[in-house]
């Protein structure tokens, strides 16, 4: 056998040092990174984030959340700071092709369960202390059960929680509804073993959890839901490791409508009407 030649033997002996190298490496590009979390156990809120049961007259169920889309994202420094005059990491696409200025749902970022809804690098974000997060949702889809002919069907219903939202078509359980237009807050479709529906929910009926209500309001319609960090969250501007910021939403008996016939079950049949579709709180947690 032939003796290695000392330029290859240097050769081989860089390779097995690069592929040697500790996996565990802190990257040289941090990131941030957003989750989406929809949690049935979660605390229901009302508008002014308090503990909130359900409506006297109406009846609620814990939809099972498919997938969902937020428009806006901002971290808030203090109680005090109003909303747009903290740190915007996200703003989804918006159009007037309806004729007003809408969120472009066409072009949204949909994600499920415990999905990373955005990634950017940490160095966009600006070095500060936040204690607050605000998150403008605009979509959900989820299952739901209906009650029709002494029968509990499952369903899937896609509600539009933006404040206005131009969609030119959609699928939602293999049926296609096209609207070409702008459609307002409230919106929603239902599908169930091949029947549709659409209708939209009375104006303001949407909760919107806001904490801050009385320091921080959001406008009517926008859907900003706000939610505080338990112990804060610091940008140092040093950090070398991914920054994991996970979005956890109430879905608490977050669908409800009016009753008819009072058992609990939703009737459309029987003329009962979605009043409420909107999330019913948000806790934000970090890791990294």
């Amino acid at each position: 056998m032939k003796p290695i030649a000392p330029l290859l033997l240097c050769l081989m002996l860089v390779v097995i040092s690069c592929n040697s190298s500790d996996d565990s490496t802190p990257t040289a590009n941090p990131n941030l990174i957003i989750k989406l979390k929809f949690d049935s156990n979660q605390v229901r809120l009302n508008n002014l984030g308090q503990p909130a049961s359900i409506a006297q007259g109406n009846a609620a169920q814990t939809p099972v959340i498919q997938q969902m889309s937020a428009n806006y994202i901002e971290f808030a420094p203090t109680a005090t700071t109003l909303l747009g005059q903290g740190e915007i990491i996200y703003e989804g696409p918006e159009t007037t092709a309806g004729g007003e200025l809408a969120i472009d749902f066409q072009n949204a970022i949909l994600t499920g369960d415990n999905g990373v809804f955005l990634s950017i690098p940490l160095e966009e974000v600006s070095i500060g202390a936040y204690n607050w997060v605000r998150v403008s949702l605009s979509y959900q889809e989820g299952d739901i059960i209906i009650h029709e002919n002494n029968t509990d069907i499952t369903g899937r219903l896609a509600s539009f929680l933006g404040y206005n939202n131009y969609i030119t078509s959609f699928s939602l359980n293999g049926s296609e509804f096209t609207v070409n237009d702008d459609v307002l807050q409230g919106f929603w479709a239902f599908e169930a073993l091949g029947f549709t529906a659409q209708g939209q929910a009375p104006e303001g009926a949407t909760t919107v959890p806001n904490p801050l209500f009385d320091t921080s309001p959001v406008p009517q319609g926008s859907c900003v839901v706000t939610g505080e960090f338990e112990n804060g969250f610091t940008i140092t501007g040093n950090e070398t490791n991914d920054v994991e910021v996970t979005l956890s939403f109430s879905i608490n008996n977050s669908f409800e409508w009016t009753e008819v016939n009072v058992d609990g079950k939703f009737e459309p049949s029987a003329g009962e009407q979605v009043v409420d579709m909107g999330l019913r709180g948000l806790i934000p947690s970090v890791s990294n």
